[in-house]
């Protein structure tokens, strides 16, 4: 899947050791969507990526990640797990009309010739009746 958007916030560097010895880190940043109704996203970069990929504040990207849930106590958790990155212009498509079609092609905007609604059916607007 793909997502495009500005980042907002660049969350601090996680480190640590696994039970197996191995050390790991994790970096993770908020991307903001455009349009009318603007959604936030955290998502994650994990092991030798964090070198990778390295996102500044301000600046929009295209980023494609992998979605993966899993069960810790009793209550589901949902990753956002970025593969990769490119730099975009921030611009993004129109949402389609509807699920599942592609969008209108866009149109440009004709002005209707004004109707005067106290016009007779000759056109004019006299409505005086002397």
């Amino acid at each position: 899947m793909e997502l495009e958007g500005t980042i907002i916030f660049d969350l601090p560097l996680q480190e640590g050791v696994s039970k197996a010895g191995r050390p790991w880190k994790k970096k993770e940043w908020v991307l903001e969507t455009p349009g009318m109704y603007p959604r936030r996203v955290k998502f994650h970069v994990f092991g030798d990526r964090v070198d990778m990929l390295n996102f500044e504040v301000g600046k929009s990207y295209a980023v494609t990640f992998e979605l993966e849930s899993r069960e810790f106590n009793g209550r589901w958790y949902t990753d956002v797990n970025v593969l990769s990155a490119r730099p975009s212009d921030g611009m993004q498509q129109a949402a389609p009309a509807a699920f599942g079609q592609a969008p209108a092609p866009a149109q440009q905007a004709t002005a209707a010739p004004a109707m005067d609604p106290f016009a007779g059916a000759d056109n004019s607007t006299d409505d005086l009746p002397f």
